[in-house]
């Protein structure tokens, strides 16, 4: 785990600080140089006193961040959203680097609650229609530039999230989008392509679950609501770092319901490819440290299905969603 680059941001950056995380954080004062964390696979512990605090994941086992943190008594950030808002990158290796004097033990990640890794980011952004197949199956047409809607917090959840869905009669038509999540790690504003992945802080699996007939069914077309009900926006099971994803624009993307694979295509089908999407967005305006951008979903959705082999999904139906080697998100429906 050795390793941090360092790099520039604006003077605001450091200060992007939601409450919630002011609360849990030692190092709110932070005033040091602004870096990112290399060479890290973050999961997010789901505590007893309500913290969803960061992970590590070693050969060794899961690192608890704050746990060693506290028996060092560094001034560590402790959530993932902490780090990336204040770029204290320096001071989460120091805790890396002392887990073993620490003598805190390493967790087993197969006894781990996972928590959330996004809690409260400034934007959460979503592209729609991002692959000509996907495009093609919903007979829509090709977009031209990125499509753009949004997300609210309301919508994040974690791995192993239950979804609880609506009365039927608000909404039924509910479908799958397994995506890939760029992470935000320095602020941008008209970043042209060939730069913009200077300023990813990561990458992970994420999910845009969606509500057909409320997105499309309604009297106007309303992408916003079809997508953004409570859970909607699952992300995990892991925040794997920018240097250890050698090209974005190549990962696997699958998706598995109830065992049976219904999404296996690639992110190098990309109509608008990462770099694209960010340039696109920072030219209107400011992206901040810990944003995040659902980067669209390939075809296989229900969706695009025949409407005689339309079998929405339901109560009781489990969702797998794996990007690359970014993790596997699991998701029930209740």
């Amino acid at each position: 785990m050795k390793g941090v680059a360092a790099a520039g941001v604006g003077a605001g950056a450091a200060k992007i600080l939601s409450s919630s995380v002011a609360n849990a954080e030692d190092n709110t004062q932070y005033k040091g140089p602004f870096k990112m964390l290399k060479n890290a696979k973050i999961l997010a512990i789901k505590n007893a006193d309500g913290i969803d605090t960061m992970g590590v994941v070693t050969p060794k086992g899961v690192i608890d961040i704050r746990a060693v943190a506290r028996k060092l008594n560094i001034k560590a950030p402790y959530t993932l959203e902490g780090l990336l808002h204040s770029g204290n990158a320096d001071a989460v290796q120091q805790v890396i680097d002392g887990a073993d004097k620490s003598q805190v033990a390493y967790l087993d990640e197969s006894k781990i609650k996972h928590g959330q890794l996004f809690k409260n980011p400034s934007q959460i952004l979503c592209i729609g229609l991002n692959y000509s197949e996907h495009v093609a199956e919903t007979g829509m047409n090709l977009p031209k530039v990125p499509i753009l809607f949004n997300k609210y917090n309301n919508a994040l959840a974690g791995h192993n999230c239950v979804i609880k869905l609506p009365p039927k009669e608000v909404s039924y038509k509910f479908d799958y989008e397994t995506e890939m999540l760029i992470v935000v790690g320095k602020k941008m504003r008209n970043v042209p392509m060939e730069k913009t992945l200077d300023y990813v802080a990561g990458y992970c699996t994420s999910h845009d679950f969606s509500a057909r007939d409320l997105q499309l069914e309604t009297p106007s077309v309303q992408w916003m609501i079809g997508k953004t009900l409570d859970n909607f926006g699952p992300i995990g099971p892991y925040f794997v770092s920018a240097d250890q994803v050698k090209d974005p624009n190549d990962l696997s993307v699958q998706t598995w319901v109830n065992g049976e694979m219904r999404q296996n295509s690639n992110t190098k089908y990309f109509i608008h490819n990462t770099q694209k999407i960010l340039s696109y967005i920072s030219t209107f305006w400011a992206l901040n440290p810990g944003d995040v951008i659902y980067t669209g979903t390939p075809s296989g959705v229900i969706i695009g299905m025949p409407k005689e082999k339309q079998v929405w999904l339901k109560a009781g139906d489990k969702i797998k969603s794996k990007v690359g080697e970014l993790g596997t998100l699991e998701i029930t429906l209740a």
